[in-house]
């Protein structure tokens, strides 16, 4: 199987190390000083601060060098992911599986207009990950598996055979064959984590010490629960109580979003696919959101890095 990785860092770069010890040909698409690295040392793989492996394996900025492969993980931030996916055109043919792992129920949307509806996956994961430093990434407590399928549901026999070679390489997956429920259930999760935390500057169990943080996160889980209502998407009635639950008493109180991380290191932030893309949606469903819109008002200075003061 030949595979690309576009976005390297804490996630791409796991999956691509264990697709490549399993035997694919694997590529990636990195960029700055953490290409010139893994050009130069390989990709090394940490758990916490022990190397686990490093692979050789080419890697470059210009996807035309790579040509049309069988399958394209979409590792990038969300808000580079419409520019990437221009810029790796020449990845796909008509063979050409696109599994995107990236928060937000707009990515897959996003990923059609630019390549066409019919190479699209939705993908998601509740795994982390970071680049602790060029060509080296590292993963800590949490080894979710990616959890994947079609985007209107079912299974199918390119997602079955995903499964088979996913799991040829030791790489947790679910084949899910509601996938859209799943996307919606993460963007109930994802929204609250992402959006509090970074508006707090805390981790979960910090913010879970004071009473009213915890009823902002329930309450932002709620507005999203309702506005997948609205879809017509079928969660439970309740999840968003359910997920707030296992948030409190089931995830290490250390636990830090990303986007909390990229907040307190200056770095653009996702908050247009996420708090942001909730409120858009609330406003052409007619469900108020007045939570997250004040997640989204609260961040959005800082959207493309620490404002100049």
């Amino acid at each position: 199987m030949r595979v690309a990785v576009v976005g390297a860092g804490g996630l791409g770069g796991r999956y691509a190390v264990l697709l490549a010890q399993a035997g694919a040909e694997v590529s990636v698409i990195a960029r700055g000083a953490h290409l010139e690295a893994i050009r130069g040392k390989g990709l090394t793989m940490r758990h916490f601060d022990e190397d686990v492996a490093t692979v050789q394996l080419p890697a470059t900025d210009d996807p035309g060098a790579v040509g049309a492969v069988d399958l394209v993980l979409f590792c990038v931030k969300a808000y580079d992911l419409e520019t990437a996916a221009a810029q790796a055109l020449p990845l796909f043919d008509e063979h050409t599986v696109v599994l995107p792992i990236q928060n937000g129920v707009t990515i897959s949307p996003t990923l059609q207009q630019v390549i066409g509806e019919g190479a699209v996956l939705g993908g998601a994961t509740y795994a982390s990950g970071s680049v602790v430093e060029p060509g080296v990434i590292s993963y800590g407590h949490i080894e979710a598996p990616i959890l994947f399928g079609e985007l209107t549901g079912g299974e199918s026999e390119r997602t079955a055979k995903l499964q088979k070679a996913l799991d040829d390489a030791g790489l947790p997956a679910e084949l899910r064959a509601d996938m859209p429920v799943v996307l919606w259930e993460k963007f109930v999760a994802i929204c609250a984590s992402a959006g509090v935390l970074a508006v707090l500057r805390l981790p979960l169990g910090a913010a879970f010490e004071t009473p009213e943080c915890g009823e902002l996160l329930l309450g932002v889980m709620r507005e999203v629960e309702a506005l997948s209502h609205a879809t017509g998407i079928g969660l439970d009635e309740g999840i968003a109580d359910r997920q707030f639950a296992y948030f409190r008493d089931k995830v290490a109180p250390s636990t830090r979003s990303s986007q909390l991380n990229d907040l307190l290191n200056g770095r653009r932030l996702e908050l247009e696919y996420l708090n942001g893309a909730a409120v858009r949606l609330g406003v052409e469903l007619g469900v108020p959101t007045p939570l997250n819109r004040f997640c989204y008002a609260a961040l959005k200075p800082y959207l493309d890095g620490a404002p100049d003061r």
